[in-house]
């Protein structure tokens, strides 16, 4: 145990709390230094129904290791709700359920042929292709030369196109692997169980700040980091908006390209090589209605016209009893610098989904609707595009005592709670901690860069 050793964390988001949590039960002396007013980040929350809701949606799997020990070490397991995750895809205008092979087979728009392709292609990608082999692959050349145009027409390129929007020539089939795994390894005889913690992961974080008074870990809310403090080439403080803070070591899990800012002046280059990580915004509307809108919970549209490519009803996860009988619906957008959402304004962006909603489900009225609210966020995912992972920043950095462990750490699996928390484990682990007690078991993550 190295009590004497302190860390100063920058960055209070799931990686970040995570990491300072593990640093904690190492009896390090701990600091998190968090821009915003409040500690969260994507994991923050808003009332709805009488409850908590996330401004983005969020679940987990049955094999999330990482995260299902945070929550048992947290003693809030017994919150922990697994409940039936059921998956369709809106495609030439009709809902198709999208759960079993039975469901696949009933898929209209594909042949017997693609069919065949799109089960072996995916069961390929999940449990035997090899990512580090793919990262150079683009995805949608690799679906057409293997599952095939059908497939790829129908399914692979409008969630592709939707989800990446400008970059989606540039996806390697790498990232694909990352996802369909996830996938894949959570359903047993077609069904999946999909996780949530009742009272949203809000119960999560007031555990996580209530076990940190006892740690006597800090937590200072309004400290933007305007300045590395550096003494004989090495980092020994950093000056922020609420004063000085020193450490022996100092781990950044805010985007790369803000962090590419604080660096500049210490060394240019390396910030210039951050910098080349772009990072995708996205945009959930979150409807409350009177009734039930869809028959699934996470509903891919593959359709063109519509302002977003994912409709998550929350309370066909979740049921509505526990939101007073309202029914929860998220409009699920990704979006680039390069596409006009960018820079429309909250009002605008709402009347811009809310057209699409009421297009897709034509029989609902706007007396149905109890209340719309919209969220957005200019840094939700990294792009991975061709060869990310020579992108991905080594966790120890060049400059000595500071640590990196941040989202291009995910790739290439796809981001997540449990995910954040594998990347927390490892490069609290290249620090010096102890982290061998947070379990491993099918994510993707901290594997590059470390």
């Amino acid at each position: 145990m190295d009590k004497n050793k302190k860390i100063v964390i920058i960055g209070g988001g799931i990686s970040g709390l995570a990491a300072a949590y593990i640093a904690g039960k190492n009896n390090w002396d701990v600091t998190v230094l968090e821009a915003s007013s409040a500690v969260g980040g994507l994991l923050n929350t808003f009332e709805i129904g009488g409850t908590k809701l996330e401004f983005f949606y969020h679940h987990f799997f049955t094999h999330d290791a990482e995260l299902l020990w945070l929550l048992k070490d947290l003693n809030i397991e017994n919150k922990i709700l697994f409940e039936k995750g059921t998956m369709g895809f809106y495609r030439n205008g009709k809902i198709y359920d999208f759960n079993s092979p039975q469901d696949v087979l009933r898929f209209k728009p594909l042949s017997y042929a693609d069919k065949i392709r799109f089960g072996l292609t995916s069961v390929y990608l999940a449990k035997f292709c090899k990512w580090e082999k793919m990262d150079s692959v683009p995805a949608l050349d690799w679906f057409y030369k293997f599952a095939g145009k059908g497939v790829t027409d129908a399914i692979w390129k409008p969630m592709i196109d939707v989800k990446f929007g400008y970059y989606a020539k540039d996806v390697p089939i790498s990232w694909m692997v990352g996802r369909l795994a996830q996938r894949l390894n959570s359903r047993k005889e077609g069904e999946e169980k999909l996780g949530y913690l009742k009272g949203s992961l809000s119960e999560m974080l007031d555990a996580l700040l209530m076990t940190f008074k006892q740690m006597k870990v800090k937590i200072v809310t309004n400290a933007k980091v305007e300045k590395l403090q550096m003494k004989n080439n090495a980092l020994v403080g950093v000056k922020t908006s609420q004063g000085d803070f020193k450490g022996d070591a100092f781990l950044s899990t805010i985007p790369t390209h803000f962090l590419a800012g604080i660096i500049d002046p210490v060394n240019k280059r390396y910030a210039g090589k951050l910098r080349e990580i772009e990072y995708f915004g996205a945009v959930c509307t979150i409807i409350e209605t009177k009734k039930k809108i869809s028959p699934v919970y996470w509903l891919n549209v593959a359709d063109q016209g519509y302002p977003f490519g994912g409709v998550i009803e929350q309370t066909n996860l979740v049921p509505p009893k526990n939101y007073n009988g309202s029914h929860i619906i998220y409009l699920s957008r990704y979006f680039s610098s390069h596409d006009d959402i960018f820079t429309m304004e909250k009002k605008q962006i709402q009347k811009v989904m809310m057209n699409g909603f009421f297009k897709l489900f034509p029989r609902v009225k706007k007396s149905d609707i109890k209340k719309v609210y919209l969220f957005k966020t200019n840094t939700a995912a990294t792009v991975c595009d061709l060869n990310f992972s020579k992108k991905v920043p080594k966790m120890k950095s060049p400059i000595k005592n500071l640590y990196i462990g941040a989202m291009p750490h995910i790739y290439p699996d796809e981001r997540s709670c449990n995910n954040s928390v594998r990347v927390a484990a490892e490069v609290c682990r290249i620090i010096g901690m102890d982290s061998s007690f947070v379990p491993k078991n099918q994510s993707l993550s901290g594997k590059i860069g470390i």
